[in-house]
């Protein structure tokens, strides 16, 4: 067995090997310890090997997925070894033959298609990389749902479009050093050994009717069926046709700017991003849909108005999309149960739940074309057209299943009783031996007379006679005609041609009910997936119906508006209203403030002042997030807005480092900063919040100066610029399509108030040590704090501080020069003579004498 184990495990040197031993998968040597720590489990140790005692632990077959989910989102890939021969053709081999067993599956993070170890309303996607000298090929696929898409970038764009998918697995040849990948031998990603992987897979002789396919794509993608062969060990998922993803299609959103915006996740998880805050799909497909369809806003803007037509219909009739909702909440996955079948993994109940999703999405169908007279827009017309002739399948799912199967086919009893005659008299003769059995036991009672014989039944005796030891005398007579079997401490078992004869009826009957079974699982299975391309184009349809109706109810609900988008450079909103924050608000019994925003073409740029805690940040990100919201296809909250097509979005907010790099918070900012100035465009729009302020303040200042002009003169395009440097308001006064704006705040007897409205203008201070005091600074520190901004301030006053700096610059006049500094003035001013120690009196007398004599 161990020779076997070792072989397997040669097989597959980078996964821990799952041994399947009877009711468990065994783990041994190292694996068994990673496991063990892994999932906290005993580490035991059985036989020996190479002198040493070999580590041993196991799970359990039944409850396996538990631990498998485990040991995956630990980082581990597992190889399931299973038993591939009957235990009786290894016994007809030899008393020492071992059970053949072989690798028929490696489970890794992009190859899961199990319920349990998946998260129903999230893609699970896998990605391979094909890096070549004219730029990236991009492959990716969900093997849950079929999903199969290529994009051809430049290599700068790889790393947003990583982001964009968000893969959970990502393969990419050995040697490469760019995002974290699993290494795969080069090989399998040449480009024409891809294409015929490609047609091998689809059976067709060339790809044209799929696409025209860059040599990078067919690279990416044949990589990731060579993958996905592997991991399946020869057993191929079901894969839509790839679809060939356009780089310029969606709006490019680098994985900085994800993060900030916190589009579909925050370092929490789901918990609080804009997805969570507006998904109100009530199928696990329509989730995944909205998740795609929110991580990559569009920028065709026909495409766009296209999904807003649909979500607008339905906001406009309310009992229909109603109707709609209550209809889809009773549709299992049909995407998830489809590919399950495809792969072998699937089980009655993923029978039952295609039969019942097509029932839904033939009544969706029937009931949403009726509403003819409504006008229905072009997209819910050709999502309709996408749902098809699937009645056969339904009536036959529905008269060969019970109407609640089993998720296991290997027990039975999910083919309903009057589908196969032949069927239903196996099962009679199953049920009438069990009746005669116990017909048997009572007459064996009145003839030995022996009142506590019974018949009993195990997997190692079969159907046998029990009587207590005491009473096994009749029995154990020579004429009796019983056979003694087991004699255990209080019971003696016995057997009789008669019941061998009546046991081995009713097995068989019932090993025949199970093959019967079997058969027709098969046989509805293979049927289904002879159909497989229409009824994954029926799973799309009914995710596109779920998401539309859903932000349709989003808006009713919250009083979202559609925005009008076009392919201009405009940016108007009227009260608009930052998603997270409003539900946040609405949760507390809050209001939310409502600002506007006009980012047209005399003021596309704006320097928003204001203090701290004040909602700067706020102001900026919802803006930010009104674009994409737009652009995915969703109304916003808003009382009205415009939005030109944005192709790419910047958001720089907030601070962070990257300790693995070797990169400061300040670094890692200027990173983001130079990213942004070296590919932004005109249309697109950026979110810039405190450059500079992650070094000392003349640094700062002169960097954000040169960022704000930058983007006024090179980018020329829309731009929220938040600062604590109001120095840079002077700027208004040569950056001609430069708006100032501020968030407006009041102090009131002697508290800060927050207002929360963006106002034109400019702040009068920072408000700092008010912020300050709020947050719970000590009053001696705020105190301290107090004087010395006091003596800055008045130092400034006299000098003229930054500003009069800033009027030295070739843009400004020049202002007179300021009067040459006095060293020995400047250091008595310094001095806090009340804090002075005799011994740093001294001290001073001498410095004072030292910086004398260097101005003599």
């Amino acid at each position: 067995m161990m020779a076997q184990y070792l072989g397997l495990k040669a097989g597959v040197p980078d996964c821990l090997l799952f041994y399947r031993m009877g009711d468990f998968y065994e783990l041994f040597f190292d694996d068994a310890a990673a496991a063990a720590a892994t999932l906290d489990i005993a580490l035991t140790r059985r036989g020996v090997h190479d002198g040493a005692d070999i580590p041993m632990c196991g799970v359990p077959v039944h409850s396996h997925e538990v631990y498998l989910q485990r040991l995956i989102r630990a980082g581990h890939r597992v190889a399931i070894a299973e038993q591939i021969e009957d235990p009786k053709a290894a016994k007809a081999r030899g008393s020492k033959a071992v059970v053949a067993r072989a690798v028929v599956r490696i489970v890794t993070p992009g190859t899961l298609t199990e319920g349990a170890l998946l998260d129903a309303r999230a893609s699970n996607w896998l990605a391979a990389v094909a890096p070549t000298p004219g730029g990236i090929g991009l492959a990716w696929c969900d093997v849950s749902t079929g999903a199969f898409r290529t994009l051809a970038c430049p290599a700068p764009a790889l790393a947003a479009e990583l982001a964009r998918i968000g893969a959970a697995e990502v393969i990419a040849p050995e040697g490469w050093d760019g995002h974290p990948a699993v290494s795969r031998s080069a090989r399998d990603f040449d480009s024409e050994a891809g294409r015929r992987r490609l047609q091998d897979h689809y059976g067709v002789a060339t790809l044209d009717a799929f696409g025209q396919f860059s040599r990078a794509e067919c690279g990416a993608a044949g990589a990731l069926l060579a993958y996905l062969d592997r991991a399946g060990a020869g057993a191929m998922p079901r894969l839509d046709p790839p679809q060939r993803v356009l780089a310029d299609g969606c709006m490019a959103i680098d994985a900085a700017t994800r993060a900030s915006l916190e589009l579909t996740r925050t370092p929490a998880g789901r918990a609080g991003s804009l997805l969570d805050c507006i998904d109100l799909t009530v199928t696990g497909s329509g989730g995944r849909l909205l998740a795609d369809d929110l991580a990559g806003p569009l920028t065709d803007a026909g495409a766009v108005n296209a999904r807003l037509d649909m979500v607008a219909w339905f906001a406009g009739a309310s009992v229909v999309r109603a109707r709609t909702r209550d209809a889809l909440k009773a549709a299992p996955d049909l995407e998830r149960a489809t590919a399950r079948l495809a792969l072998g993994r699937g089980g009655p109940r993923d029978l039952a739940n295609v039969r019942d999703a097509l029932a839904v999405a033939l009544a969706l169908k029937e009931m949403l074309t009726a509403q003819d007279a409504l006008g229905l827009p072009a997209l819910l017309g050709a999502t309709l057209d996408g749902i098809g002739a699937h009645g056969h399948d339904i009536d036959r799912l529905r008269a060969a299943l019970v109407p609640e199967p089993p998720v296991d086919a290997a027990k039975g009893g999910f083919i309903a009783p009057g589908y196969d005659a032949s069927l239903d008299e196996l099962r009679a003769a199953a049920t009438d031996g069990r009746r005669l059995v116990a017909s048997l036991e009572t007459r064996l009672r009145t003839d030995t007379g022996v009142a506590s014989l019974k018949i009993r039944h195990n997997n190692v005796l079969g159907y046998h006679i029990e009587v207590a030891a005491r009473a096994a005398d009749p029995l154990l007579r020579a004429d009796s005609g019983f056979t003694h079997r087991q004699t255990m401490a209080g019971a003696v078992r016995f057997g009789s041609p008669e019941l061998h004869e009546l046991g081995l009826k009713i097995a068989q009957a019932g090993d025949h009910a199970l093959a019967a079974e079997a058969a027709h699982f098969e046989e509805l299975r293979e049927g289904l997936l002879a159909r497989a391309d229409i009824i994954a184009a029926t799973a799309r349809a009914l995710a596109r119906l779920d998401v539309a109706s859903a932000l349709a109810e989003l808006a009713a609900r919250d009083g979202w508006v559609r925005a009008t988008v076009d392919d201009s450079c405009a940016f108007a909103v009227s009260a608009g209203r930052h998603p997270v924050v409003e539900a946040a608000q609405r949760a507390k019994r809050e209001a939310f403030v409502a600002n506007d925003c006009d980012l047209s073409e005399h003021q596309r740029l704006w320097l928003l002042t204001g203090p701290n805690m004040a909602g700067k940040s706020t102001f900026l990100r919802q803006n930010a997030l009104l674009a994409v919201l737009a652009q995915a296809g969703s109304f916003v909250p808003a009382a009205s807005a415009h939005i030109g097509i944005v192709d790419r979005l910047f958001s720089r907010v907030g601070a962070s480092d990257d300790l693995a790099a070797g990169r400061s918070t300040f670094m890692v900012e200027m990173v983001e900063t130079a990213a942004i100035l070296t590919q932004a465009t005109k249309s697109s729009l950026v979110i810039l919040d405190e450059v500079g302020r992650g070094t000392s303040t003349y640094d700062g200042l002169a960097i954000a100066w040169g960022v704000l002009e930058a983007v006024h003169d090179g980018l020329a395009c829309r731009c929220l610029f938040a600062t604590h440097y109001h120095e840079l308001t002077r700027l208004s006064e040569r950056l001609k399509c430069m708006m100032l704006a501020t968030v407006r705040v009041r102090e009131w007897q002697g508290e800060l108030v927050f207002l929360h409205e963006v106002a034109p203008g400019a702040a009068d201070r920072s408000y700092g040590l008010a912020v300050a005091r709020l947050a719970g600074l000590p009053a001696p520190v705020i105190a301290r704090a107090r004087e010395v901004l006091g003596r800055l301030e008045s130092q400034r006053d006299k000098t003229g501080g930054l500003a009069a700096a800033l009027t030295d610059l070739p843009l400004f006049a020049a202002a007179p020069a300021p009067p040459p500094r006095d060293a020995l003035r400047d250091t008595l001013a310094d001095i806090d003579a009340d804090t002075l120690t005799p011994r740093a009196a001294l001290d001073l007398i001498y410095e004072l004498k030292r910086v004398a004599g260097a101005i003599v």
